[in-house]
C-alpha cells in the first residue's frame, strides 16, 4: 500500500497531527475515520472541498470513512474562525440544510464495495442528552482553564465588545462527544478537519483517552489561500459553491479554469487525484507551453467531475468551448444566461424585427456597440463582428426568427467583446 501520510505530506495537507510515526503504524490496517460538516447553510464551499478530499484520499487507501452531518452540532454553532456569536437557526432549517448537503457527499464518496463510506447525523446521539446527563458524564472531563487557552475561545474573550456565549463555549465539548462516541458506537479511531479544528479535534482525543483508556488520533489540513493574499473560493459574486443553486457547473469548471500559474501547482496537488509522477509531468509540459492551458484544463476537468459529474462537467466544457470559439447558437437558455450573466446587455422592442428586419448597421448602433454608423461599417467590412456565433458583413439583417430561444441575439466584436441584446 502506497504510504498515505507520506502522499498527504507532499500534496501539503498535514498541517497538525498526533505522533505521525503512531498514525502511520495505525493506518497499515483499515481503519475507520470520519470528518464533520457544519450546516449553517444549505450547500458547501470549496474550502469545505478540502476535508472531503481527504476523506476521499483515506477511502482509496482502503480505509472507511464516515461523515459526520451536524444536524445536532449545528443547532449550537461552532465558534472557530468566527469573531462574533453565530445567528442560531432552528430546528427545521438545520435538518434542511443537512438533507441539502447529503448528495455533496454522495457525489465524492463511494458508498458502495469494501470500504463504503458512511453518513450520520450527530443528531442521533446528542438529540437525547439531557443537561445534566452532559454536565455529569462528560463535562466533567473538561477543564475550564484548558477550554479558554483555545485560539477558538480566547480571541473571542479578549474581545469585549463580543465576547462568547455559554452555548458557543460549550460547543467543543459537543464535538469531542462526538468523537467519544463515534468511537464506541462506529469502531472510529480517526479525526480528520481543517486546522482551524485543531483545539476541537485534541478535546475529542482527550476524552476518548479519559473515558475509554485508548489512543485515538487526529490529522488536520492547512486552510487554502490564494498566492496573492485572497481568500480562497471568492469571486466578486461571492463563494464558489459545491452545489448548481449557487455555483453552476459552468461558473465552477471557468474558477479552475481561471486558476493562476502561482497557485496552479498547490491546487493539482490538494484538489485532483493524480499521482506525483502524473502532476511533476504535467508541470513540465506547463512550463514549456503555459499558454495551452493543459494543466489549468486537467485541474478544471478533474475536480468538476468530481463534484457535479460526468453530465456536469459535459455541459461546462460545452459552454465553455462555444464561448471560447462564438458558437453559441446551440447553448440551451439557462446556459446562455449563466454564461453572459455578466456581459454588457440591452432590452429593446421586438417590433423593431417585424417586416424587413433591423441591418447590421442599424443594429450595432442602436445596441451602443459601436459609436457611429461609420464605426459600424468599419468593424463590419474588416470581419469582426459575429451575431449568434456567425460573422456577419453590411448585408446582414436581424429578423425574429434570427433570435436564439425567440428571445436574444448575442453581438460579438472581436474575440471576446460579447454584448447580449434581449428582444421582448
Amino acid at each position: 500500500m502506497t504510504d498515505l501520510l507520506q502522499d498527504l505530506a507532499w500534496r501539503g495537507l498535514v498541517h497538525d497531527s498526533t505522533d505521525l510515526e503512531q498514525l502511520r503504524q495505525h493506518l497499515a490496517e483499515p481503519r475507520r475515520v470520519y470528518a464533520g460538516f457544519d450546516p449553517s447553510r444549505d450547500s458547501l464551499t470549496i474550502g469545505n472541498l478540502v476535508p472531503l478530499l481527504l476523506l476521499k484520499r483515506f477511502q482509496l487507501a482502503g480505509h472507511t470513512p464516515v461523515v459526520v452531518m451536524g444536524g445536532g452540532t449545528g443547532l449550537v454553532g461552532d465558534p472557530s474562525g468566527k469573531d462574533s456569536e453565530r445567528q442560531l437557526l432552528g430546528p427545521e432549517q438545520v435538518a434542511a440544510n443537512v438533507a441539502a448537503q447529503r448528495p455533496i457527499y454522495e457525489n465524492v464518496l463511494s458508498f458502495t464495495g469494501a470500504a463504503a463510506g458512511e453518513l450520520r447525523n450527530n443528531l442521533d446521539w446528542l438529540g437525547p442528552l439531557s443537561f445534566l446527563q452532559v454536565l455529569r458524564d462528560t463535562g466533567k472531563h473538561f477543564s475550564v482553564n484548558m477550554m479558554i487557552q483555545k485560539d477558538s475561545i480566547k480571541s473571542r474573550l479578549e474581545t469585549r465588545d463580543q465576547g462568547i456565549s455559554y452555548t458557543e463555549f460549550s460547543y467543543m465539548i459537543l464535538q469531542a462527544y462526538d468523537y467519544l462516541w463515534l468511537f464506541q458506537n462506529a469502531a472510529v479511531t480517526v479525526q480528520l478537519g481543517g486546522s482551524d479544528q485543531w483545539g476541537n479535534v485534541v478535546a475529542g482525543i482527550d476524552l476518548v483517552r479519559r473515558v475509554e483508556r485508548k489512543e485515538a488520533h487526529g490529522l488536520t489540513v492547512p486552510l487554502v489561500t490564494k498566492s496573492d493574499g485572497g481568500k480562497f473560493g471568492k469571486t466578486e459574486a461571492g463563494a464558489v459553491w459545491l452545489t448548481a443553486k449557487y455555483t453552476s457547473a459552468y461558473a465552477f469548471y471557468q474558477f479552475w479554469l481561471n486558476t493562476s500559474d502561482a497557485d496552479l501547482e498547490r491546487y493539482l496537488k490538494i484538489f485532483t487525484f493524480l499521482s506525483r509522477q502524473e502532476i511533476e509531468a504535467l508541470l513540465v509540459r506547463h512550463a514549456e507551453n503555459p499558454s495551452a492551458r493543459e494543466a489549468q484544463r486537467m485541474l478544471a476537468e478533474g475536480v468538476t467531475a468530481l463534484v457535479h459529474g460526468e453530465r456536469g462537467l459535459s455541459e461546462a466544457r460545452i459552454a465553455s468551448e462555444a464561448l471560447f470559439s462564438g458558437d453559441v447558437s446551440l447553448l440551451a437558455p439557462d446556459t446562455l444566461s449563466e454564461v453572459f450573466a455578466n456581459a454588457p446587455s440591452s432590452a429593446h422592442d421586438r417590433a423593431l424585427l417585424e417586416g424587413a428586419g433591423l441591418g447590421a448597421v442599424d443594429l450595432l448602433v442602436l445596441a451602443k456597440v459601436v459609436k457611429s454608423k461609420r464605426e459600424a461599417r468599419e468593424f463590419l467590412d474588416n470581419g469582426a463582428i459575429s451575431i449568434n456565433g456567425k460573422r456577419v458583413d453590411p448585408s446582414f439583417v436581424l429578423t425574429r426568427g434570427e433570435l436564439l430561444h425567440d428571445k436574444m441575439a448575442l453581438i460579438r466584436r472581436g474575440k471576446k467583446g460579447w454584448h447580449v441584446t434581449l428582444w421582448s
